[in-house]
């Protein structure tokens, strides 16, 4: 029995591409990086492999499916806490999701050692008494252990080289039954110094797995969903137009659905600029912008303005396609809210208060070490 989470009905097939692949990793005993540009659906896919189980069924058999365990954690809850405190969060997540799996026995055995642990009220018992949890499962019941981390790109400036020493040590008992997903924004190697990743660096280096923007499944199932919802059925014509202007990109797929079904939407509108209008899609295309870095920047620019560029970190992550961006809205909110005179205006400052770096309303200190 599942718990009470919307992406238990997604279909089976929903995200199957990337979710194959993730999979193929965790049965070689590896970890992995799922690697994305903001909104394109990264929760939603892990929220899938979590609580899903006939995605699970589907993927890793109507037997074996019971042989793994996936444990969700969202680092966005956390980002700001030391390492007693991130190890503390997954050991509860880890209990937690014992109890919502319904494995009773095996929570009743895991949350005695978690109370056992907080009561000593110290980093490296409390660490003992995660390792020891997951040895419980993998080694005693042969379940394999994964843990699903979450927007870990915010835990990224303040991860330090014991937390993926820890990673390792449990790893290193439980062998094969133990990985590790790591969604991110960039991969870690190029986001960490190599001597904070050096402990786990081989299981996760290359180990990548990209989102296509486009989940046509998830995209029917949430359109569906929507219909349900609102009691309003959208034409064929006006998704097909939206798909045309998102390319299927997860959160601006979904706040234009959600404003179509809304409002007094009608097809005869420049529905561009209809939607542009919006706040909550122009945010979505914020996040995005502020998401590139500067040389990024100037390439969106230099494809915008009919230049012909390759990155093959934008192509990755479909934001590029042959030499083009992929998004027409997010192209259309670049070129009409953000000239390269503007940014080329906009200053480098360090406030010694908040200890951030920014350029205008970016934070580029979110994304160092």
């Amino acid at each position: 029995m599942e718990p009470e989470h919307l992406e238990s009905l997604y279909p089976k097939d929903s995200r199957s591409k990337e979710i194959e692949k993730i999979l193929s990793f965790v049965r070689e005993g590896n970890s992995c990086q799922l690697i994305a540009m903001p909104g394109a659906g990264r929760g939603n896919l892990l929220n899938c492999i979590a609580y899903n189980t006939n995605l699970r069924k589907f993927h890793l058999g109507e037997v074996d499916y019971l042989k793994y365990h996936f444990v969700l954690a969202n680092f966005s809850e956390v980002k700001n806490r030391p390492l007693i405190d991130i190890m503390k969060f997954l050991f509860l997540e880890f209990s937690s999701s014992l109890h919502e799996r319904r494995f009773e026995e095996e929570f009743a055995v895991v949350d005695s050692m978690f109370k056992d642990a907080l009561s000593y009220n110290d980093e490296l018992v409390l660490f003992q008494g995660l390792k020891k949890a997951v040895e419980y499962l993998t080694l005693e019941k042969g379940i394999t252990v994964v843990f699903l981390l979450e927007r870990f790109e915010t835990y990224v400036p303040l991860v330090t080289q014991d937390f993926f020493n820890n990673l390792r040590s449990i790893r290193n008992k439980a062998k094969y039954k133990f990985s590790v997903v790591f969604s991110v924004t960039r991969a870690l190697e190029d986001s960490l110094e190599s001597s904070l990743l050096a402990d786990f660096f081989e299981f996760v280096t290359d180990h990548h797995v990209y989102m296509d923007l486009l989940d046509k499944s998830g995209l029917d199932f949430r359109l569906s969903h929507l219909e349900k919802i609102t009691g309003k059925k959208l034409s064929e014509e006006i998704v097909e137009n939206i798909l045309d202007l998102t390319q299927g990109h997860g959160k601006l797929t979904r706040l234009c659905l959600e404003i179509a079904s809304s409002t007094s939407f009608s097809q005869s509108k420049d529905t561009e600029h209809f939607f542009l209008s919006h706040k909550s899609i122009r945010g979505a295309n914020f996040e995005i912008w502020n998401f590139l870095t500067p040389d990024e920047q100037n390439d969106v620019f230099a494809c915008i303005k009919g230049e012909k560029i390759t990155n093959s970190f934008l192509e990755n992550i479909s934001l590029l396609k042959n030499g083009k961006v992929s998004i027409p809205l997010f192209s259309t909110f670049v070129k009409e809210n953000l000239t390269e005179e503007v940014l080329g205006e906009q200053h480098i400052s360090y406030d010694i208060q908040t200890n951030t770096i920014t350029k205008a309303h970016q934070v580029l200190s979110d994304s160092l070490t």
